[in-house]
Parts: structure tokens; C-alpha cells; sequence
């Protein structure tokens, strides 16, 4: 088996909770190319910039983290004008929401980035290395060895 990738998915909050309950993610919007970049085994990170689309206020939490469970990417009807591109995750249930104004300093894309840290969360979806995974693993009280579920 292919080495697993890291991803990290942007959302609100609740949408991240529609999707750990359903067993699923989605992203860009439910676009398919970015859940057609994902394989199985990949790990994902659901990032949550505000509690819904409805709220002004931000939010700057890591919300989710999961593993993709196979290489299947399917759509569904969510209601008569938007059908939405998804994969299978197996979300972690007791995984802590963290905030990430404590992790700045310690994560590659956004130590450098200053004040502007945000823009890497302007993206629906991107990939990131194994050790900026393992940090947010780790505060998120996940154990996983070696990136295994």
C-alpha cells in the first residue's frame, strides 16, 4: 500500500458535523476534484473557519480528523439543486476541536505567514506534511501509530 497523505479540509462547523455524523467528507464546496485527490488511507483534517455560514464570527479550529476508507468517490442528491461529490471517512468521535493560534509558530503553512497565517485556509483543501499532521494529531488527543487508524 501507497504511503498515507495528510489533507486538511475547510468548512464551518456545522457542516463538519453533518459530515462526521454521515461518515463522509466533502469539500470545495462539493466539487469532485478535491475529494478525487484523496486515496485510501489518507488522513484528513477538518478545519473550521466559523460556527456556520450564517455567523460573522470566526471560529480558527481544528473540528475533525479521519481516515479515508476506500478509493470511492460517489454523489449524492442533497437537495434539488445541489448534488455534492464525497468520499468515506472513519472520523475519530473523541477527537478534541483545538484552536490553532496556539500551533502558528509550529506548523509549516503558516509559521512563516505572520499576521496573514489565514491565507493557507482561503483554499478548500491542501495537502501537508507528515509532521504538521502529527502536531495536530497529538493536541487533538488522537493516537494513531505512525499515522495509522
Amino acid at each position: 500500500m501507497a504511503s498515507a497523505n495528510y489533507w486538511i479540509g475547510v468548512a464551518v462547523l456545522e457542516h463538519i458535523k453533518a459530515a462526521v455524523s454521515g461518515g463522509f467528507v466533502q469539500l470545495g464546496h462539493g466539487k469532485e476534484a478535491p475529494v478525487r485527490r484523496l486515496r485510501s488511507g489518507d488522513w484528513v483534517l477538518l478545519y473550521a473557519s466559523r460556527p456556520s455560514l450564517q455567523s460573522q464570527s470566526s471560529l480558527s479550529a481544528f473540528a475533525a480528523i479521519g481516515r479515508v476508507l476506500d478509493d470511492n468517490v460517489y454523489q449524492v442528491q442533497q437537495d434539488q439543486r445541489f448534488c455534492p461529490f464525497r468520499r468515506d471517512v472513519s472520523w475519530f468521535p473523541d477527537a478534541k476541536q483545538i484552536e490553532i493560534r496556539p500551533f502558528l509558530t509550529r506548523l509549516s503553512f503558516t509559521k512563516k505567514r505572520g499576521r496573514n497565517w489565514g491565507m493557507a485556509f482561503r483554499r478548500s483543501s491542501f495537502q501537508i506534511p507528515l509532521s504538521d499532521f502529527q502536531v495536530i494529531q497529538n493536541a487533538m488527543g488522537v493516537e494513531a501509530d505512525d499515522g495509522q487508524h
